[in-house]
Protein backbone atom coordinates (compact mmCIF):
# COMPACT_ATOMS: atom_id res chain seq x y z
CA UNK A 1 0.00 0.00 0.00
CA UNK A 2 1.10 3.60 -0.86
CA UNK A 3 0.47 5.82 1.70
CA UNK A 4 1.21 9.70 2.76
CA UNK A 5 1.34 10.21 -0.98
CA UNK A 6 4.35 8.21 -1.82
CA UNK A 7 5.38 8.11 -5.61
CA UNK A 8 4.04 4.99 -7.20
CA UNK A 9 6.52 2.19 -7.87
CA UNK A 10 5.50 2.43 -11.99
CA UNK A 11 3.82 4.86 -13.92
CA UNK A 12 0.15 3.75 -15.21
CA UNK A 13 -0.69 4.25 -18.40
CA UNK A 14 -3.91 4.40 -21.05
CA UNK A 15 -3.61 4.44 -24.49
CA UNK A 16 -6.75 4.89 -26.92
CA UNK A 17 -6.69 3.56 -30.24
CA UNK A 18 -8.95 2.67 -32.94
CA UNK A 19 -10.95 -0.36 -31.34
CA UNK A 20 -8.47 -1.39 -28.69
CA UNK A 21 -6.73 0.42 -25.29
CA UNK A 22 -3.12 -0.33 -23.59
CA UNK A 23 -4.24 -0.68 -19.68
CA UNK A 24 -1.54 -1.16 -16.77
CA UNK A 25 -2.74 -3.92 -14.94
CA UNK A 26 -0.52 -5.04 -11.59
CA UNK A 27 2.75 -3.59 -13.36
CA UNK A 28 2.17 -5.06 -16.78
CA UNK A 29 1.09 -3.79 -19.99
CA UNK A 30 -1.88 -5.41 -21.25
CA UNK A 31 -3.80 -4.40 -25.15
CA UNK A 32 -7.43 -5.12 -24.24
CA UNK A 33 -10.63 -4.51 -26.33
CA UNK A 34 -13.34 -2.64 -24.47
CA UNK A 35 -16.56 -2.85 -26.25
CA UNK A 36 -17.58 0.00 -28.17
CA UNK A 37 -20.56 1.12 -26.33
CA UNK A 38 -18.33 1.75 -22.94
CA UNK A 39 -14.90 2.44 -24.63
CA UNK A 40 -15.49 6.27 -24.48
CA UNK A 41 -16.55 6.62 -21.12
CA UNK A 42 -12.99 5.40 -20.10
CA UNK A 43 -10.77 8.22 -19.18
CA UNK A 44 -6.76 8.41 -17.90
CA UNK A 45 -6.16 11.93 -18.30
CA UNK A 46 -4.56 13.55 -15.21
CA UNK A 47 -7.23 15.49 -13.69
CA UNK A 48 -9.52 12.05 -13.65
CA UNK A 49 -6.61 10.08 -11.90
CA UNK A 50 -5.46 12.30 -9.70
CA UNK A 51 -9.05 13.06 -8.44
CA UNK A 52 -9.62 9.28 -7.70
CA UNK A 53 -6.28 8.48 -6.29
CA UNK A 54 -6.80 9.67 -2.80
CA UNK A 55 -10.07 10.07 -0.61
CA UNK A 56 -11.37 12.06 2.48
CA UNK A 57 -8.59 10.68 4.68
CA UNK A 58 -5.80 11.64 2.69
CA UNK A 59 -3.51 9.26 4.53
CA UNK A 60 -3.42 6.79 1.37
CA UNK A 61 -2.45 7.38 -2.68
CA UNK A 62 -2.94 4.59 -5.05
CA UNK A 63 -3.05 5.32 -8.33
CA UNK A 64 -6.00 3.78 -10.87
CA UNK A 65 -5.36 3.16 -14.48
CA UNK A 66 -8.37 4.66 -15.86
CA UNK A 67 -11.70 6.33 -14.33
CA UNK A 68 -15.14 4.94 -15.87
CA UNK A 69 -17.88 7.73 -15.94
CA UNK A 70 -20.77 5.34 -17.02
CA UNK A 71 -24.37 6.92 -18.20
CA UNK A 72 -26.38 3.93 -16.83
CA UNK A 73 -26.07 0.73 -14.45
CA UNK A 74 -26.05 -1.13 -17.59
CA UNK A 75 -22.27 0.44 -18.51
CA UNK A 76 -20.73 -0.83 -14.93
CA UNK A 77 -22.17 -4.24 -15.89
CA UNK A 78 -20.51 -4.00 -19.60
CA UNK A 79 -17.30 -3.00 -17.51
CA UNK A 80 -17.50 -5.60 -15.18
CA UNK A 81 -18.45 -8.32 -17.78
CA UNK A 82 -14.97 -7.22 -20.07
CA UNK A 83 -12.76 -7.75 -17.24
CA UNK A 84 -13.73 -10.90 -16.84
CA UNK A 85 -13.29 -11.75 -20.18
CA UNK A 86 -10.50 -9.66 -20.30
CA UNK A 87 -7.63 -13.39 -21.57
CA UNK A 88 -5.04 -12.61 -19.87
CA UNK A 89 -5.99 -11.12 -16.25
CA UNK A 90 -9.20 -9.38 -15.06
CA UNK A 91 -8.48 -5.65 -13.33
CA UNK A 92 -9.84 -4.61 -10.61
CA UNK A 93 -13.02 -2.42 -9.92
CA UNK A 94 -14.24 -0.06 -7.49
CA UNK A 95 -16.81 2.06 -7.37
CA UNK A 96 -16.06 5.69 -5.85
CA UNK A 97 -19.56 7.88 -4.96
CA UNK A 98 -18.04 10.38 -2.79
CA UNK A 99 -14.67 9.39 -1.57
CA UNK A 100 -15.25 9.63 1.75
CA UNK A 101 -13.24 6.49 3.04
CA UNK A 102 -10.26 7.50 5.41
CA UNK A 103 -8.02 4.32 4.41
CA UNK A 104 -8.14 4.13 1.17
CA UNK A 105 -10.87 1.65 1.05
CA UNK A 106 -12.52 3.22 -2.05
CA UNK A 107 -9.77 3.45 -4.55
CA UNK A 108 -8.51 0.84 -7.30
CA UNK A 109 -4.32 0.51 -7.51
CA UNK A 110 -4.35 -0.42 -11.41
CA UNK A 111 -7.52 -0.85 -12.13
CA UNK A 112 -10.25 1.34 -12.60
CA UNK A 113 -12.87 3.99 -10.53
CA UNK A 114 -16.10 3.83 -11.92
CA UNK A 115 -17.19 7.56 -10.91
CA UNK A 116 -20.65 6.54 -9.68
CA UNK A 117 -21.71 10.43 -9.67
CA UNK A 118 -21.31 10.72 -13.76
CA UNK A 119 -25.07 8.69 -13.35
CA UNK A 120 -27.10 11.40 -11.54
CA UNK A 121 -27.35 13.55 -14.62
CA UNK A 122 -31.06 13.74 -14.28
CA UNK A 123 -32.85 12.62 -10.40
CA UNK A 124 -33.01 9.35 -10.22
CA UNK A 125 -34.85 9.73 -6.61
CA UNK A 126 -38.82 9.20 -7.03
CA UNK A 127 -41.58 8.66 -4.09
CA UNK A 128 -43.53 6.25 -4.70
CA UNK A 129 -46.41 4.01 -2.49
CA UNK A 130 -47.51 0.50 -1.95
CA UNK A 131 -50.04 -1.53 -0.18
CA UNK A 132 -47.53 -3.40 1.12
CA UNK A 133 -44.64 -1.11 1.84
CA UNK A 134 -46.49 2.23 2.52
CA UNK A 135 -43.59 4.99 1.63
CA UNK A 136 -40.74 4.57 -0.07
CA UNK A 137 -38.54 5.93 -2.54
CA UNK A 138 -36.46 4.40 -5.11
CA UNK A 139 -32.77 6.06 -5.04
CA UNK A 140 -30.14 5.63 -7.41
CA UNK A 141 -27.08 4.28 -5.65
CA UNK A 142 -24.81 7.54 -6.38
CA UNK A 143 -27.42 9.52 -4.92
CA UNK A 144 -26.98 12.00 -1.93
CA UNK A 145 -28.65 11.91 1.13
CA UNK A 146 -29.18 15.32 1.12
CA UNK A 147 -30.71 15.20 -2.33
CA UNK A 148 -32.55 12.38 -1.12
CA UNK A 149 -34.15 14.51 2.05
CA UNK A 150 -34.99 17.30 -0.42
CA UNK A 151 -36.53 15.02 -2.66
CA UNK A 152 -38.72 12.94 0.09
CA UNK A 153 -39.50 16.19 1.98
CA UNK A 154 -41.45 17.73 -0.87
CA UNK A 155 -43.95 15.02 -0.75
CA UNK A 156 -44.11 15.13 3.21
CA UNK A 157 -42.08 12.60 4.16
CA UNK A 158 -38.44 11.76 5.41
CA UNK A 159 -35.88 8.37 5.69
CA UNK A 160 -35.84 7.65 9.23
CA UNK A 161 -32.23 6.70 9.44
CA UNK A 162 -29.39 9.10 8.74
CA UNK A 163 -25.43 9.83 8.95
CA UNK A 164 -24.33 12.85 10.65
CA UNK A 165 -23.45 14.14 7.60
CA UNK A 166 -26.16 14.28 4.58
CA UNK A 167 -23.24 14.37 1.53
CA UNK A 168 -22.52 10.84 1.11
CA UNK A 169 -24.00 8.37 -1.20
CA UNK A 170 -26.54 5.93 -1.04
CA UNK A 171 -25.06 3.21 -1.64
CA UNK A 172 -21.53 4.63 -0.56
CA UNK A 173 -23.59 4.07 3.37
CA UNK A 174 -25.26 1.36 2.65
CA UNK A 175 -21.71 -1.24 1.83
CA UNK A 176 -21.29 0.11 5.34
CA UNK A 177 -23.77 0.22 7.71
CA UNK A 178 -25.56 4.29 7.97
CA UNK A 179 -25.29 4.89 11.66
CA UNK A 180 -26.09 8.28 13.72
CA UNK A 181 -28.12 9.28 17.02
CA UNK A 182 -31.48 7.27 15.24
CA UNK A 183 -29.54 4.18 14.96
CA UNK A 184 -30.84 3.36 18.62
CA UNK A 185 -34.42 3.33 17.87
CA UNK A 186 -34.71 2.54 13.79
CA UNK A 187 -31.57 0.86 13.53
CA UNK A 188 -28.98 1.63 10.73
CA UNK A 189 -29.92 2.60 7.33
CA UNK A 190 -29.18 -0.82 6.06
CA UNK A 191 -32.02 -1.70 8.43
CA UNK A 192 -34.86 0.25 6.52
CA UNK A 193 -33.93 -0.85 2.59
CA UNK A 194 -36.71 -2.87 1.23
CA UNK A 195 -34.91 -3.68 -2.62
CA UNK A 196 -31.65 -3.52 -4.17
CA UNK A 197 -30.42 -3.61 -7.54
CA UNK A 198 -26.76 -4.58 -7.72
CA UNK A 199 -24.41 -5.39 -10.68
CA UNK A 200 -22.72 -8.17 -9.25
CA UNK A 201 -18.66 -8.71 -9.09
CA UNK A 202 -19.81 -11.54 -12.61
CA UNK A 203 -21.54 -8.77 -14.36
CA UNK A 204 -24.92 -9.68 -13.92
CA UNK A 205 -27.34 -7.07 -13.16
CA UNK A 206 -29.90 -8.37 -10.08
CA UNK A 207 -33.08 -7.22 -8.30
CA UNK A 208 -32.97 -8.60 -4.49
CA UNK A 209 -34.50 -7.90 -1.58
CA UNK A 210 -35.56 -9.79 1.68
CA UNK A 211 -37.64 -12.01 -0.88
CA UNK A 212 -35.78 -12.10 -4.03
CA UNK A 213 -32.48 -13.50 -3.90
CA UNK A 214 -32.14 -12.99 0.08
CA UNK A 215 -28.65 -13.88 0.15
CA UNK A 216 -27.21 -11.77 -1.91
CA UNK A 217 -29.66 -8.80 -0.65
CA UNK A 218 -28.25 -9.09 2.92
CA UNK A 219 -24.94 -9.38 1.92
CA UNK A 220 -24.41 -6.48 0.19
CA UNK A 221 -26.02 -4.75 3.07
CA UNK A 222 -23.05 -3.75 5.02
CA UNK A 223 -20.59 -5.77 2.55
CA UNK A 224 -18.23 -3.28 2.27
CA UNK A 225 -18.10 -3.26 -1.65
CA UNK A 226 -17.33 -6.96 -1.94
CA UNK A 227 -20.04 -8.70 -4.18
CA UNK A 228 -21.62 -6.40 -5.97
CA UNK A 229 -21.90 -2.19 -6.89
CA UNK A 230 -25.42 -1.06 -5.31
CA UNK A 231 -27.08 1.42 -8.49
CA UNK A 232 -30.61 1.12 -6.66
CA UNK A 233 -32.00 0.79 -3.28
CA UNK A 234 -35.56 0.98 -2.34
CA UNK A 235 -35.86 3.12 1.20
CA UNK A 236 -38.18 2.71 3.50
CA UNK A 237 -39.98 6.76 4.56
CA UNK A 238 -42.42 7.53 6.83
CA UNK A 239 -44.19 11.56 7.55
CA UNK A 240 -41.84 13.58 8.53
CA UNK A 241 -41.77 16.43 11.30
CA UNK A 242 -41.32 20.16 10.77
CA UNK A 243 -38.74 21.53 13.49
CA UNK A 244 -36.47 19.96 16.47
CA UNK A 245 -35.57 20.62 19.63
CA UNK A 246 -32.08 19.89 20.21
CA UNK A 247 -30.95 19.83 23.49
CA UNK A 248 -27.09 19.27 24.87
CA UNK A 249 -26.74 17.64 28.48
CA UNK A 250 -23.37 18.11 30.67
CA UNK A 251 -21.85 15.73 33.10
CA UNK A 252 -18.85 15.25 34.65
CA UNK A 253 -19.24 11.33 36.06
CA UNK A 254 -19.35 9.18 32.97
CA UNK A 255 -21.38 6.56 35.31
CA UNK A 256 -23.87 9.01 35.24
CA UNK A 257 -23.28 10.01 31.51
CA UNK A 258 -23.63 6.15 30.04
CA UNK A 259 -26.39 5.23 33.06
CA UNK A 260 -28.71 7.68 31.15
CA UNK A 261 -27.69 7.39 27.57
CA UNK A 262 -28.65 3.63 28.50
CA UNK A 263 -31.85 4.90 30.03
CA UNK A 264 -32.44 6.77 27.31
CA UNK A 265 -32.19 4.31 24.02
CA UNK A 266 -33.98 1.74 26.47
CA UNK A 267 -36.28 -0.48 24.29
CA UNK A 268 -38.68 -0.95 26.89
CA UNK A 269 -42.40 0.63 27.36
CA UNK A 270 -42.76 4.62 26.53
CA UNK A 271 -39.63 5.15 26.44
CA UNK A 272 -39.32 4.30 23.11
CA UNK A 273 -42.45 4.81 22.30
CA UNK A 274 -42.67 8.79 23.33
CA UNK A 275 -38.91 9.43 24.21
CA UNK A 276 -36.34 10.88 22.25
CA UNK A 277 -35.81 10.52 18.04
CA UNK A 278 -32.00 11.25 18.88
CA UNK A 279 -29.18 10.33 21.00
CA UNK A 280 -25.74 10.78 20.54
CA UNK A 281 -23.31 12.18 22.83
CA UNK A 282 -19.50 13.51 22.48
CA UNK A 283 -16.83 14.81 24.66
CA UNK A 284 -15.44 18.17 25.61
CA UNK A 285 -11.74 18.10 26.71
CA UNK A 286 -9.34 19.83 28.50
CA UNK A 287 -6.50 19.84 26.09
CA UNK A 288 -8.97 21.01 23.31
CA UNK A 289 -9.58 22.13 21.01
CA UNK A 290 -13.01 23.20 22.54
CA UNK A 291 -15.60 23.82 20.19
CA UNK A 292 -18.20 25.57 21.80
CA UNK A 293 -20.47 27.35 19.44
CA UNK A 294 -23.83 25.43 20.11
CA UNK A 295 -23.67 27.22 23.18
CA UNK A 296 -24.87 30.89 24.22
CA UNK A 297 -22.10 33.37 24.38
CA UNK A 298 -22.38 34.14 27.98
CA UNK A 299 -22.60 30.63 29.15
CA UNK A 300 -19.08 29.37 27.18
CA UNK A 301 -16.55 30.61 29.83
CA UNK A 302 -18.59 28.70 32.66
CA UNK A 303 -18.55 25.31 30.53
CA UNK A 304 -14.49 26.09 29.72
CA UNK A 305 -14.04 26.27 33.94
CA UNK A 306 -16.05 22.53 33.98
CA UNK A 307 -13.93 21.21 31.54
CA UNK A 308 -10.80 22.71 33.11
CA UNK A 309 -11.82 21.52 36.85
CA UNK A 310 -12.85 17.78 35.34
CA UNK A 311 -10.38 17.42 32.31
CA UNK A 312 -13.36 15.57 30.58
CA UNK A 313 -17.09 16.65 30.28
CA UNK A 314 -19.24 14.41 29.01
CA UNK A 315 -22.33 15.53 26.37
CA UNK A 316 -25.84 14.08 25.85
CA UNK A 317 -27.00 15.43 22.89
CA UNK A 318 -30.81 14.74 22.36
CA UNK A 319 -33.41 16.18 19.94
CA UNK A 320 -37.19 15.73 19.62
CA UNK A 321 -38.71 16.15 16.09
CA UNK A 322 -42.62 17.65 16.00
CA UNK A 323 -44.48 19.55 13.93
CA UNK A 324 -47.96 21.69 14.14
CA UNK A 325 -49.90 19.09 15.81
CA UNK A 326 -47.12 18.72 18.99
CA UNK A 327 -45.90 22.15 18.69
CA UNK A 328 -48.27 23.22 22.04
CA UNK A 329 -46.61 19.86 24.30
CA UNK A 330 -43.41 19.36 22.71
CA UNK A 331 -41.34 21.49 25.44
CA UNK A 332 -43.27 19.26 28.34
CA UNK A 333 -42.22 16.25 26.61
CA UNK A 334 -38.46 17.31 26.72
CA UNK A 335 -38.82 19.00 30.37
CA UNK A 336 -40.77 15.28 31.56
CA UNK A 337 -37.64 13.47 29.80
CA UNK A 338 -34.88 15.60 31.04
CA UNK A 339 -35.92 15.65 34.56
CA UNK A 340 -34.65 11.76 35.16
CA UNK A 341 -31.41 12.78 33.87
CA UNK A 342 -28.80 13.23 36.05
CA UNK A 343 -26.95 15.82 34.22
CA UNK A 344 -25.02 19.15 35.93
CA UNK A 345 -27.66 20.99 37.18
CA UNK A 346 -27.60 24.46 35.08
CA UNK A 347 -25.72 22.64 32.66
CA UNK A 348 -29.14 22.33 30.00
CA UNK A 349 -28.86 23.99 26.80
CA UNK A 350 -31.00 23.93 23.71
CA UNK A 351 -31.92 25.37 20.46
CA UNK A 352 -35.00 24.61 18.58
CA UNK A 353 -34.11 24.62 14.49
CA UNK A 354 -36.08 22.97 11.45
CA UNK A 355 -36.06 19.28 10.64
CA UNK A 356 -33.50 19.99 7.71
CA UNK A 357 -31.36 22.27 9.34
CA UNK A 358 -30.65 19.83 12.28
CA UNK A 359 -30.16 16.69 10.04
CA UNK A 360 -27.44 19.26 7.67
CA UNK A 361 -26.19 20.79 10.75
CA UNK A 362 -22.26 19.38 9.45
CA UNK A 363 -22.82 21.20 6.50
CA UNK A 364 -21.96 24.71 7.94
CA UNK A 365 -19.04 23.33 9.72
CA UNK A 366 -17.84 21.99 6.98
CA UNK A 367 -18.22 25.21 5.06
CA UNK A 368 -16.36 26.64 7.50
CA UNK A 369 -13.60 24.61 7.79
CA UNK A 370 -13.43 24.79 3.87
CA UNK A 371 -13.05 28.71 4.49
CA UNK A 372 -10.38 28.25 6.94
CA UNK A 373 -8.71 25.46 4.78
CA UNK A 374 -8.78 23.08 7.03
CA UNK A 375 -11.07 20.36 5.08
CA UNK A 376 -9.03 18.86 2.87
CA UNK A 377 -6.47 17.40 5.01
CA UNK A 378 -5.42 14.21 6.95
CA UNK A 379 -8.30 12.64 8.35
CA UNK A 380 -7.14 9.45 10.55
CA UNK A 381 -10.20 8.19 12.13
CA UNK A 382 -10.66 5.28 14.37
CA UNK A 383 -14.06 3.75 14.59
CA UNK A 384 -15.49 1.54 16.76
CA UNK A 385 -18.21 -0.62 18.15
CA UNK A 386 -17.76 -1.21 22.08
CA UNK A 387 -19.71 -3.46 24.05
CA UNK A 388 -21.76 -2.40 26.82
CA UNK A 389 -20.34 -4.52 29.36
CA UNK A 390 -16.67 -2.77 28.86
CA UNK A 391 -17.37 0.78 27.94
CA UNK A 392 -16.58 1.98 31.48
CA UNK A 393 -13.13 -0.07 31.15
CA UNK A 394 -12.99 1.92 27.88
CA UNK A 395 -13.61 5.12 29.45
CA UNK A 396 -10.71 4.53 32.30
CA UNK A 397 -8.31 3.63 30.10
CA UNK A 398 -9.03 5.42 26.36
CA UNK A 399 -10.34 8.81 27.16
CA UNK A 400 -8.95 8.76 30.86
CA UNK A 401 -5.63 7.79 30.14
CA UNK A 402 -4.64 7.66 26.34
CA UNK A 403 -6.23 10.54 25.14
CA UNK A 404 -6.19 12.67 28.62
CA UNK A 405 -3.07 12.19 30.21
CA UNK A 406 -0.78 12.04 27.36
CA UNK A 407 -2.75 15.33 26.32
CA UNK A 408 -3.06 14.30 23.36
CA UNK A 409 -4.95 17.23 21.11
CA UNK A 410 -8.46 15.91 20.89
CA UNK A 411 -11.25 16.92 17.50
CA UNK A 412 -14.89 14.98 18.09
CA UNK A 413 -14.77 12.25 19.52
CA UNK A 414 -19.01 10.60 19.15
CA UNK A 415 -20.12 8.13 22.05
CA UNK A 416 -23.51 6.71 21.97
CA UNK A 417 -25.08 3.25 22.65
CA UNK A 418 -26.68 1.69 20.18
CA UNK A 419 -29.45 -1.62 20.11
CA UNK A 420 -28.56 -5.11 18.49
CA UNK A 421 -31.94 -5.75 18.03
CA UNK A 422 -32.22 -2.74 15.37
CA UNK A 423 -29.60 -4.96 13.28
CA UNK A 424 -30.60 -7.99 10.93
CA UNK A 425 -27.86 -10.69 11.52
CA UNK A 426 -28.29 -11.84 7.96
CA UNK A 427 -26.33 -8.53 7.15
CA UNK A 428 -23.11 -8.61 6.30
CA UNK A 429 -21.92 -5.60 8.43
CA UNK A 430 -20.14 -7.05 11.76
CA UNK A 431 -21.35 -5.73 15.47
CA UNK A 432 -20.83 -6.90 19.15
CA UNK A 433 -22.09 -9.91 20.44
CA UNK A 434 -24.05 -7.68 23.39
CA UNK A 435 -27.90 -6.42 23.45
CA UNK A 436 -25.89 -2.57 23.64
CA UNK A 437 -23.06 -1.92 22.20
CA UNK A 438 -21.18 1.86 22.17
CA UNK A 439 -20.90 3.39 18.82
CA UNK A 440 -17.58 5.65 19.68
CA UNK A 441 -15.38 7.65 16.95
CA UNK A 442 -12.41 9.57 17.59
CA UNK A 443 -12.48 11.93 14.22
CA UNK A 444 -8.79 13.01 14.41
CA UNK A 445 -7.68 15.82 12.03
CA UNK A 446 -4.12 16.63 11.29
CA UNK A 447 -1.84 18.21 8.55
CA UNK A 448 -0.52 16.24 5.84
CA UNK A 449 2.68 15.28 7.56
CA UNK A 450 1.52 14.78 11.22
CA UNK A 451 -1.27 12.07 10.57
CA UNK A 452 1.44 9.49 11.86
CA UNK A 453 1.07 10.40 15.24
CA UNK A 454 -2.50 9.87 15.66
CA UNK A 455 -2.26 7.07 13.95
CA UNK A 456 -0.17 5.67 16.96
CA UNK A 457 -2.17 6.76 19.36
CA UNK A 458 -4.98 4.38 17.61
CA UNK A 459 -2.77 1.51 17.46
CA UNK A 460 -2.27 2.72 21.37
CA UNK A 461 -5.68 2.42 21.86
CA UNK A 462 -6.68 -1.03 19.84
CA UNK A 463 -3.47 -2.66 21.97
CA UNK A 464 -4.88 -1.52 24.81
CA UNK A 465 -8.36 -3.05 23.90
CA UNK A 466 -6.53 -6.60 22.81
CA UNK A 467 -4.81 -6.58 26.55
CA UNK A 468 -7.44 -5.71 28.39
CA UNK A 469 -9.86 -8.55 26.23
CA UNK A 470 -12.52 -5.52 25.59
CA UNK A 471 -13.58 -7.39 22.15
CA UNK A 472 -14.14 -4.29 19.80
CA UNK A 473 -15.31 -4.20 16.22
CA UNK A 474 -13.97 -1.49 13.61
CA UNK A 475 -17.06 0.13 12.03
CA UNK A 476 -15.22 1.43 8.27
CA UNK A 477 -12.98 -1.44 9.41
CA UNK A 478 -9.11 -0.91 8.05
CA UNK A 479 -6.69 -4.06 8.38
CA UNK A 480 -3.57 -4.95 6.48
CA UNK A 481 -3.67 -8.81 6.57
CA UNK A 482 -6.57 -11.57 5.62
CA UNK A 483 -5.52 -12.95 9.56
CA UNK A 484 -7.33 -9.79 10.96
CA UNK A 485 -10.01 -9.31 9.16
CA UNK A 486 -10.76 -13.00 9.70
CA UNK A 487 -10.44 -12.01 13.32
CA UNK A 488 -13.26 -8.95 12.25
CA UNK A 489 -15.68 -10.72 10.64
CA UNK A 490 -15.51 -14.11 13.15
CA UNK A 491 -18.00 -17.18 12.89
CA UNK A 492 -19.38 -15.22 9.58
CA UNK A 493 -16.02 -15.10 7.64
CA UNK A 494 -16.61 -18.52 6.28
CA UNK A 495 -19.99 -17.42 4.71
CA UNK A 496 -18.76 -14.02 3.70
CA UNK A 497 -15.67 -16.26 1.67
CA UNK A 498 -18.51 -18.43 0.17
CA UNK A 499 -20.65 -15.25 -0.96
CA UNK A 500 -17.34 -13.58 -2.36
CA UNK A 501 -16.54 -16.66 -4.41
CA UNK A 502 -20.12 -16.87 -6.00
CA UNK A 503 -20.83 -13.29 -6.73
CA UNK A 504 -17.44 -12.15 -7.41
CA UNK A 505 -15.31 -15.38 -8.52
CA UNK A 506 -12.60 -12.86 -9.92
CA UNK A 507 -11.94 -10.87 -6.88
CA UNK A 508 -12.58 -7.88 -9.10
CA UNK A 509 -14.45 -5.56 -6.60
CA UNK A 510 -13.35 -3.24 -3.67
CA UNK A 511 -9.71 -3.63 -3.80
CA UNK A 512 -8.92 -0.92 -1.70
CA UNK A 513 -10.45 -2.97 1.39
CA UNK A 514 -7.81 -5.44 1.14
CA UNK A 515 -9.69 -8.24 2.10
CA UNK A 516 -9.03 -10.45 -0.69
CA UNK A 517 -6.93 -8.21 -2.63
CA UNK A 518 -3.00 -7.95 -0.18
Amino acid sequence: MAENFAVPKYLTTMTFFTGFMMLSTTGTSLVLFPPKDIAGMLRNDTESINSTSTDYGHIVREFPAAVFNPTSPNDIASLILFSNNNSDEPFRVAARGQGHSVRGQGLAPDGVVINMTALSKGSRIVVSESPSLGSYADVGGEQLWIDVLHATLDHGLTPVSWTDYLYLSVGGTLSNAGISGQTFRFGPQISNVYELDVVTGKGDFITCSSTKKPKLFYAVLGGLGQFGIITRARIALQPAPNRAKWVRLLYSNFSAFSSDQELLISTSGKMERDGFDYVEGLLLMQQGPLDLSFYPVADQSRIASLVNQYGIVYTIEVVKYYDDSTKDTVDKVVEKLTKRLSFVPGFMFEQDVSYEEFLDRVRNEEKMLQSLGLWDIAHPWMNLFVPKSRISDFDSGVFKDILLKQKVPAALILIYPINRNKWNGRMSAVIPDEDVFYVVGLLHSSGFNEWQAFDEVNKKLLQFCHVAGIMVKQYLPHYETPEDWKIHFGSNWQSFQEMKTKSDPNKILSPGQRIFNS
